[in-house]
């Protein structure tokens, strides 16, 4: 018997380790809430709750308490618990095709509890990135003294970027959330949105270290920044109202954007064809009215549909496009699933011109993990269980523009608008205009659609050019140059959309010409100052 409390006391003694371990590394109840309300205030700054002027202060608690922790292990674990509820807060519509659409049986679909707890394990991966952050922000802080707060905006821009580099996706970056505020977002012409997201950083950054260092000197380096900030935002705004110069006032094309609002339950041969003589139906209701008859260059743009549509396979559905061309004396763009070289197919986009002929197709690039290809191997459960949605796509390759009467237009499908490189590819080329084509329709009435339209916002603001979307479901919508929306289309609707669009002069942007230069200039000066945080001061000074 002694023996046996004799083994039992190092058990003990070691438990008893843990827990004080456990205890030692966690933060303390001030530092969570500090977290916790960080994270919530940047949720009620994103669509649908629109209240963006929070994101400019909202990550002040979150960096206060970054600083005024002790321990590494504690700012990495404050991060993560606000990315955990960051990301969760705005992007917990991706449970909507789970409960709506994925089966665990053939009779059953998934439980809204269960999609709910599922939808933590991607959350918890992107709320690495933002731990990272806290945990390089605190070691900097600690090594360099309370000053090096500053570098604060490097850091979060540089961890985006790296987010979007790993995952595919910056989905939610922190300067999205400016985006139906055009004035403040004019300098994505330089850097893109992490220039917006470097600037909400510095402004943040500045009220936190006001805060920790009370002070006039403290008041004097805050202008000073609040005052740089503003000064960029002016700068890059100087000419937000004034309109590029016209190459060519005489040329413009006429754009019928059709919202059909196809439902997205499963689409039989009888239902298929009902659909599409509704969209011949909306188009020609548009193309009738008077203003229009008289446009010699017109274009109809047809979404991204649920209908899988395949021009090359369906002899019946080319006969039908190329008779409404015909007839209209129009060109139609619309959504194909096209045959690949190489087995499978390619999510495409192709022009039908004005004798019923096609004469151009581009295949989709950046292809939706999960919602076009399983990016992760079979035998993983439910990789595979999104009926309708998830497909065996093949990437295109090349960037083909679109001529639609005397436009050259940069066409590029669904989730290729939340990837700067796509349009600005284009723009490169020598798009005259960009169109996005989608389908938010799966996801439901949920926050998605007006965060989607967010990132077109961006693509066009990024490279001075216009920009159309046109989608199945809302929201469809004009983005001028400049950021503004016009004309937005309600949610879960039909709706039909005219625009004129000019040949402008071809002006590109320093972030069409060079890309995220930015970013890696931000990546650089903190790989620069991160990595002697990780050594000891004998080291260092050695």
């Amino acid at each position: 018997m002694h023996d046996a409390v004799a083994l039992s006391a190092p058990n003990k003694e070691h438990s008893t380790r843990l827990i004080g371990i456990v205890y030692a590394n966690t933060p303390a109840l001030a530092e969570t809430l500090l977290a916790s309300g960080s994270a919530l205030l940047l949720v009620l700054s994103f669509p649908d709750f629109d209240l963006s002027f929070l994101a400019w202060f909202g990550l002040v608690p979150l960096i206060l308490a970054t600083s005024m922790t002790d321990k590494s292990a504690k700012a990495f674990l404050l991060g993560l618990l606000w990315g955990s509820i960051f990301f969760y807060g705005t992007c917990w519509w991706l449970t909507y095709p789970m409960i709506h659409y994925a089966r665990v049986s053939h009779d059953g679909h998934i439980p809204a509890w269960l999609a709910y707890l599922l939808f933590l394990l991607p959350v918890l991966f992107v709320a690495l990135f933002p731990a990272l952050f806290c945990l390089l922000l605190f070691r900097v802080i600690r090594r360099f003294g309370l000053a090096a707060i500053f570098i604060a905006p490097l850091l979060w821009v540089s961890v985006e970027w790296t987010r979007y580099t790993i995952t595919g996706l910056a989905w939610n970056a922190i300067g999205y959330s400016q985006a139906f505020h055009s004035l403040l977002i004019q300098t994505a012409r330089w850097g893109g949105v992490y220039a917006v997201t470097f600037l909400m950083l510095a402004v943040n950054t500045t009220f936190a270290f006001v805060i920790l260092r009370r002070g006039r000197r403290s008041l004097f380096v805050g202008a000073i920044v609040l005052l740089g900030a503003m000064l960029s935002i002016l700068a890059s705004s100087y000419d937000f109202n004034r309109e590029r110069p016209k190459a060519d006032p005489n040329i413009e094309t006429l754009i019928i954007g059709v919202q059909p609002n196809v439902p997205m339950e499963e689409i039989d041969e009888f239902t298929s064809g009902r659909l599409l003589e509704q969209h011949l139906q909306l188009s020609n209701q548009a193309l009738s009215a008077p203003p229009i008859t008289s446009w010699s260059h017109r274009v109809v743009i047809w979404p991204e549909s649920p209908m899988n549509l395949s021009y090359s396979r369906d002899q019946y559905l080319r006969q039908v496009v190329g008779d409404f061309a015909r007839n209209n004396q129009t060109a139609v763009l619309l959504n194909s699933l096209e045959p690949s070289a190489e087995g499978g197919e390619y999510n495409s986009a192709i022009v039908v011109n004005q004798e019923g002929q096609k004469i151009a197709q581009y295949d989709k690039i950046r292809l939706m993990p999960f919602g076009e290809y399983v990016p992760l191997p079979r035998w993983l459960p439910g990789a595979s269980s999104v009926r309708a949605i998830v497909g065996e796509f093949k990437p295109g390759s090349s960037y083909t523009l679109m001529p639609l009467g005397d436009l050259r237009a940069g066409v590029f499908i669904c989730i290729e608008a939340a990837h700067p490189s796509v349009a600005r590819a284009f723009a490169n080329e020598g798009a005259d205009v960009l169109i996005n084509i989608s389908n938010d329709g799966y996801l439901g009435p949920t926050p998605v659609m007006r965060q989607h339209l967010a990132n077109a916002i961006f693509r066009a603001v990024e490279n001075n050019r216009p920009l159309i979307r046109v989608t199945n479901a809302g929201i469809s919508a004009y983005i001028s140059s400049t950021g503004s929306v016009r004309d937005a289309t309600p949610a879960f609707q039909q709706a039909v959309r005219t625009w004129t669009i000019s040949k402008d002069a071809d002006i590109t942007t320093f972030y069409s010409r060079h890309g995220d230069l930015f970013v890696y200039a931000c990546a650089l000066i903190s790989l620069g100052i991160v990595p002697p945080t990780f050594m000891s001061r004998k080291t260092a000074l050695s």
